[in-house]
């Protein structure tokens, strides 16, 4: 007599739980996307661009190794590349962000 009943019991669980388990996966799948991790840099640029903000243009850290920051910077160029539909103002600040971090920053100053 006792048979059936646990049968039935554990029957009705798992149907609770099958169903529990469709609206969890529902409630998962209709949630609004979240940007988790940023690939490229977002925002605006200052005046006089830092190391800071040379990184975070490339992706990098400051402190990066020149290969890394080389590796860096045609990632980026690739998907900013004013041939392939990119902006030359971004081309030209993404460049500007390479020369800042390997020390060859363009002096204002010099003339043409």
């Amino acid at each position: 007599m006792t048979t059936p009943l646990i049968a039935g019991l554990a029957i009705a669980a798992a149907a609770y739980a099958g169903r529990y388990g469709i609206q969890a996966w529902q409630a998962f799948k209709a949630r609004p996307p979240t940007a988790r991790i940023r690939k490229f840099y977002e925002g605006g640029f200052q005046p006089t661009m830092t190391r800071r903000e040379a990184a975070l243009i490339l992706g990098v850290r400051e402190n990066t190794p020149p290969d890394k920051i080389k590796e860096a910077h045609r990632r980026v160029m690739v998907a900013n590349h004013p041939d392939a539909g990119g902006s030359h103002y971004l081309a030209s600040k993404i460049n500007e962000a390479k020369d800042l971090l390997l020390g060859k920053a363009k002096n204002s100053d010099s003339a043409f």
